[in-house]
């Protein structure tokens, strides 16, 4: 039986996994085949929280344009985050698994407000965890809220899937001669400035020795590969 090298993980998606490649809004068979993803996860016994963007509701982009001050622009993208949890975990719940989306920005009437000891009890109980509402505060990523919540809940990994199997030095869907590493030092992200997360979140991962494990998540069991064997992408360590 396969078995998982980590107990306990934090999973980090984008917003834009969920859209399917539509230019906006979320798309049915891309939450379906995210949940059937995250459900041979969850078969493993694996103790699982995700944490979810927002970009395919609103982007810091679409705020710049719109003349958005930068507080209730970053807000408007913490509510999208809520509305992909809920659409997620609805999407978990009709693969069989138990989940329960908590939220750092008060929605007390849509889902429950975060609570550090309450989501250690959910995961010992293998209920799949949706952080969603960033931080809570402004100015922060949901990269860095990833970091955060792996900190807090001790999670042993932090896997980021993307769209390209790992860190490059350059942008590999524009330069085919892109060098892909498999292997960094927190030091070395920062120091080069490399795409994986924000310099936030990567120093809240340093402090934690929590390591980075950034992979392509549409690549078919790519997601399993690097639970179970902590294989593919980019592992990013001390």
């Amino acid at each position: 039986m396969t078995k998982a090298a980590y107990k306990r993980i934090v999973l980090k998606l984008s917003g834009e996994a969920l859209s399917g490649g539509q230019d906006f809004g979320l798309n049915h068979e891309a939450c379906q085949s995210i949940a059937k993803e995250i459900a041979e996860i969850d078969a493993l016994g694996v103790q699982l929280a995700i944490v979810v963007g927002g970009g395919n509701i609103f982007r810091g982009a679409q705020a710049k344009a719109f003349g958005f001050a930068r507080s209730p622009a970053d807000q408007i993208g913490m509510i999208a985050t809520a509305i992909n949890g809920i659409a997620l975990a609805q999407a978990l719940s009709q693969c069989g698994c138990r989940t329960k989306v908590m939220s750092a920005l008060p929605l007390s009437n849509i889902v429950e407000p975060y609570n550090w000891s309450q989501a250690l009890l959910l995961l010992e109980k293998r209920v799949i965890l949706i952080f969603v509402g960033g931080t809570g505060n402004p100015y922060f990523t949901t990269d860095t809220t990833a970091a955060m919540r792996a900190s807090e809940i001790d999670a042993e990994v932090v896997l980021k899937g993307t769209k390209v199997d790992g860190v490059f030095d350059k942008d590999p869907m524009v330069h085919a001669d892109a060098k892909k590493f498999t292997s960094l030092t927190y030091a070395q992200v920062l120091e080069d400035r490399l795409n994986v997360m924000d310099a936030t979140a990567i120093a809240l991962c340093r402090e934690n020795h929590i390591p980075i494990h950034v992979f392509d998540f549409f690549k078919p069991s790519a997601l399993k590969a690097a639970v179970t064997d902590k294989q593919g992408g980019t592992l990013v360590t001390g």
